[in-house]
């Protein structure tokens, strides 16, 4: 192991920068806004985790959204700060009469069977612009980007990432209980 040295920084006056710093605007390149795991590793938490411990860990790293991947680390859903709030925790332990501690990530995550994503080639062609009116209309926070071709999860969108990188609020609010009605009605 190496032995690391702290050093006085009372004469340091300067940061350092990119040489060349991205200036970002809406019609900026919405690649340039992706987290593509091909270059950064997916958050990702096994569907066995207690909805507890869960939610525990992702407020305590600052997390709002992971892959649920199964023992065999294959891709089986997302679960997000919202489904494990406590309400809906508490919610599924009365509704399954089940300990509050046992319940499970797997029961409150959101299945692939139940999501929808943007696909790679077409958000190629997009601007980040495109993605924040898309997610706007959507009410979403996050979004994932699949391959069709290679039939795999490529990234995902966040709302807070795009919003801290353009240096503008992102007004995204989650679709109220009775527009959501209102769809399902009509």
């Amino acid at each position: 192991m190496s032995k690391l040295t702290l050093y006085p920084v009372s004469s340091v006056d300067e940061l350092v920068y990119p040489e060349q710093a991205q200036h970002h605007t809406l019609e900026s390149r919405a690649l340039n806004f992706f987290t593509d795991f091909y270059n950064v590793e997916p958050l990702i938490i096994d569907d066995e985790v207690s909805a507890v411990d869960a939610r525990n860990t992702m407020i305590r790293t600052h997390v709002r959204l992971k892959l649920v991947v199964d023992k065999n680390k294959q891709f089986i859903g997302i679960i997000s700060a919202k489904e494990l709030s406590e309400q809906n925790i508490l919610a599924r332990s009365l509704q399954q009469q089940t300990p509050r501690d046992e319940i499970r990530v797997a029961d409150l995550m959101i299945r692939k069977t139940d999501l929808l994503a943007l696909h790679f080639d077409e958000v190629n062609q997009a601007s980040i612009g495109d993605v924040v009116q898309f997610l706007k209309d959507n009410h979403q926070q996050h979004c994932l980007v699949l391959d069709g071709d290679l039939h795999q999860i490529r990234g995902i969108f966040s709302a807070s990432d795009i919003s801290r990188k353009l240096k503008l609020p992102l007004n995204i609010h989650e679709q109220t209980s009775f527009s959501k009605v209102f769809d399902v009605a009509f």
